[in-house]
């Protein structure tokens, strides 16, 4: 047998799997329960149209009397080299372009004011929602640490963004 003199395990060992191989029923328990295990995993990951996980299958599995360990799931999971979908992704919400250049600095980043209405900072976010992303613009008074003047959108542009200054400069705190 060639194989055995290019692979470094034990003739032990070699002959073993051999043996096995010929005859299924020398295997033990554990490894005859995997087969049947296994099949019985891809057929509920497909069934969930390959969105569960560990958990979840392991769940469809007990509530079909199938008596079996969440680990045995997850450590066969792992064999078959599947995996639930992860909900999300991260979000890419800057894009730098070098050839642009930086916003000038405007209060020497000094965020004090001596009086309302004499310093306004801006800044937008996004918050993750159920239909996608949800951006929010808003403008704060420096003096008195209050939103004056805020906005909210699905896209995030320019347009968006500049309109809550002039949301601000109309509300009765601006």
């Amino acid at each position: 047998m060639p194989e055995r003199g290019v692979l470094p395990i034990a003739p032990a060992t070699y002959y073993s799997r051999a043996a096995i191989l010929r005859d299924p029923e020398l295997a033990s328990e554990r490894a005859k329960r995997d087969v049947t295990d296994r099949e019985e995993i891809k057929r509920v990951y497909k069934a969930s149209g390959k969105r569960y996980g560990a958990r979840k299958i392991w769940h469809a599995l007990r509530r079909e009397g199938k008596d079996i360990a969440r680990c045995t799931v997850e450590r066969l999971m792992k064999a078959l080299e599947i995996q639930s979908v992860v909900r999300g992704g991260k979000v890419i919400t800057t894009n730098p372009d070098a050839a642009q250049p930086c916003p000038d600095d405007k209060v020497n980043r000094e965020f004090f004011a001596p009086m309302p209405n004499r310093l306004w900072v801006s800044d937008f976010t996004y918050v993750s929602s159920w239909q996608g992303m949800v951006y929010v613009a808003f403008v704060i008074d420096v003096f008195a640490r209050k939103i004056v003047g805020w906005r909210v959108s699905t896209s995030m542009t320019t347009s968006f963004v500049l309109p809550s200054r002039q949301i601000a400069a109309q509300s009765p705190a601006g």
